[in-house]
């Protein structure tokens, strides 16, 4: 859960004063505040449980697919790539020795990217994001929970000389309602409206994990196999037997390839 929890942090926004979103009005009072903080809690964790569940659920149909199919694709790859070699050397034969290969390497291998330096500024900036959230300064487990997630973020940041990076996590800290001191009625508003942000703004992310989940490939090849399986198919058998077809033609024409060489 905190590892999603953690994804969806990424997309806080900064912009947190205020409390309601675009075209809509809500009571500020403090009860009113807390009643709509509580139905954010809840719902938050329902979207986080759900999230968990489809991403377990991709997990297994992972293993059950490499288990049934993935031996048999790379098999079918691995005769496939044998077919290619025959052929470009059947066709270098053909060419007896044809055009000399050019010596330049391959455009991937004549470039690459340049190593990223660690500014004066960057490191300037690493110690003020240290100062403000490291775990050592929290109050309570939940405080420090956070103030590690950010951490780790802050380290990963000034390893890539990522400036950017860090002026954001430090700017989230800042606007977060952990940073609010104080049990005066205002201050106790202000961490309201700072968490309703912050959970509107993990909802949002959350939702984006889920739509993203739900359209890789893997998610659409299970819900294939799911729907054949509701009508009493079986696809993954279809798969396996088809790719054994494959594999048949693709050694006997290997072995022709092969022979025709000898």
């Amino acid at each position: 859960m905190s590892r999603l929890l953690d994804v969806a942090r990424r997309y806080y926004h900064l912009s947190v004063s205020t409390l309601v979103r675009s075209g809509e009005s809500h009571d500020d009072s403090l009860d009113s505040l807390g009643a709509r903080a509580a139905r954010l809690e809840a719902l938050l964790r329902e979207r986080v449980d759900e999230a968990e569940r489809v991403k377990s659920e991709l997990v297994a149909f992972k293993i059950t697919y490499r288990t049934a199919v993935g031996g048999l694709h790379e098999e079918l790859d691995e005769l496939e790539d044998a077919i290619i070699e025959a052929l470009a050397g059947e066709r270098a034969a053909q060419r007896k020795g044809g055009a000399s290969a050019s010596n330049e390497p391959p455009a991937d291998a004549q470039t690459e990217p340049a190593p990223r330096y660690t500014s004066d500024a960057v490191r300037r900036l690493f110690r003020d994001v240290a100062k403000a959230i490291h775990p050592d300064l929290s109050s309570d487990e939940l405080t420090r929970d956070r103030r590690h997630l950010l951490m780790i973020e802050a380290n990963r940041a000034y390893a890539r000389g990522d400036e950017e990076r860090l002026r954001w996590i430090l700017q989230t800290w800042e606007n977060s309602p952990e940073t609010v001191r104080g049990d005066d009625p205002e201050s106790m508003r202000v961490r309201l409206v700072r968490r309703i942000a912050q959970m509107e703004q993990q909802l949002d992310a959350l939702a984006g994990t889920l739509a993203e989940l739900r359209e890789s490939p893997v998610w659409k090849m299970k819900a294939m196999v799911d729907e054949a399986a509701a009508k009493g198919k079986d696809l993954m058998r279809d798969m396996v037997g088809r790719l054994k077809r494959d594999i048949m033609v693709a050694r006997n024409r290997l072995e022709a390839l092969q022979g025709r060489s000898t």
